[in-house]
């Protein structure tokens, strides 16, 4: 594998320490956070006490004030161990940078040293039944009452739903003004009149918790508006690309992390009285996706050098989420058919990363809305 330039010696050493952690914290305890449905909610506290949560919040606020490399090695650590119900990318890199890049001092003050501690989780509510990557179709809406907002409608597929303490919800505060009339609120659990759904069941990510939530009348005070009404969308907008870079981040780690184990049970397997890994098509299969992942992990710590210098732009995120997912689960796809029918056994890893795999082609903008992304910029 060519070395990596991107992270030096500290880096190394955090990553180290995430590497304990998980080996010690995290993976013993994955297998019964599946069957769960949810991992135990203390582990957010664990992670707030190692410094694991919001990592580049600012110092005034309790964070570490590191730089982004610090999310990219906790969330190849994850991929890494397989340890998919973890949900602190979202909370760290997706839920906190709207607070922290758009709200008000206020907000920070009161949100994200308890985001960075582990005692509040945090979710985004963007999703809803009929309206998933075409953010512009959403339904809540946020009517301004005096002192608060009336927050009404609904949101699916919510990662950290069950355990979320506050929610950053997209809605609509004018829907007569399409995408400028979009806004972003911060609601806490609790409040009258927001509920949450049953854990869905999933194909992948099982120990991940996901649920629908529901706000009927909620009260929202308009000091919890994220910055001011209409600037939802552009927030959106200016904040996917880190999403979308963390969605590479993973499938790089994940196709690597398939590579490995594959890799070793080539080797130890036999038929027809010679490892597997002798044949011909094992071979050529395996050195297909050994240069096509070297060459993901290039682009993608390209992507993050970029991102580190703030120069990230929207379609080459696009590029990198498309890309890297579509790889992803034809690593998992062909890892899964080297280790025949004990590929398809959950009690295999290898199982348990085909299934996770899937999803990542269609959250934070479905791979189609990439390519459409991309196709705009260069075609016009």
């Amino acid at each position: 594998m060519i070395p990596r330039t991107i992270f030096d010696s500290d880096h190394e050493g955090f990553r180290d320490t995430v590497r304990k952690f998980f080996e010690k914290e995290v993976t013993p305890f994955h297998e019964q956070w599946e069957e769960d449905g949810q991992v135990d909610k203390a582990i957010w506290k664990k992670a707030g006490e190692m410094g694991f949560l919001c990592p580049t919040a600012d110092e005034k606020y309790g964070g570490l004030g590191c730089d982004f490399r610090y999310s990219a090695i906790l969330i190849e650590e994850m991929a890494h161990a397989g340890c998919s119900g973890i949900g602190w990318s979202l909370h760290s890199d997706i839920v906190m940078p709207y607070i922290n890049n758009w709200g008000s001092e206020a907000l920070k003050q009161k949100y994200i040293p308890k985001m960075i501690s582990g005692d509040m989780v945090g979710a985004i509510a963007m999703t809803e039944p009929g309206a998933g990557s075409d953010l512009q179709g959403i339904k809540s809406t946020a009517v301004l009452n005096g002192d608060h907002y009336v927050l009404n409608g609904s949101k699916t597929f919510i990662t950290n739903g069950q355990h979320s303490d506050l929610v950053v919800v997209v809605a609509k505060t004018d829907p007569s003004k399409g995408a400028q009339g979009i806004s972003l609120l911060v609601v806490e659990a609790g409040w009258e009149g927001f509920t949450k759904g049953k854990n869905l069941k999933k194909v992948g990510l099982k120990a991940q918790d996901t649920c629908e939530l529901f706000f009927d009348n909620v009260k929202v005070p308009v000091e919890n508006l994220v910055g001011k009404e209409g600037i939802g969308f552009i927030a959106l907008m200016n904040e996917l690309p880190q999403e979308r870079l963390l969605v590479g981040l993973g499938a790089a780690s994940a196709c690597e992390a398939a590579l490995k184990m594959t890799k070793e049970y080539i080797k130890e397997r036999k038929a027809f009285g010679k490892p597997i890994c002798k044949f011909q098509n094992t071979r050529f299969k395996m050195a297909e996706m050994i240069g096509e992942t070297t060459q993901m992990r290039v682009f993608t710590d390209r992507c993050l050098e970029l991102h580190v210098q703030k120069k990230l732009d929207i379609p080459t995120a696009a590029m990198l989420k498309q890309m890297s997912s579509d790889l992803q689960c034809k690593v998992m796809d062909e890892c899964v058919q080297l280790f025949g029918g004990y590929g398809y056994m959950w009690e295999y890893p290898i199982a348990r990363a085909w299934a996770d795999s899937r999803i990542q082609k269609i959250y934070a903008g479905t791979n189609e809305i990439m390519k459409e992304i991309i196709a705009k910029a260069e075609l016009g």
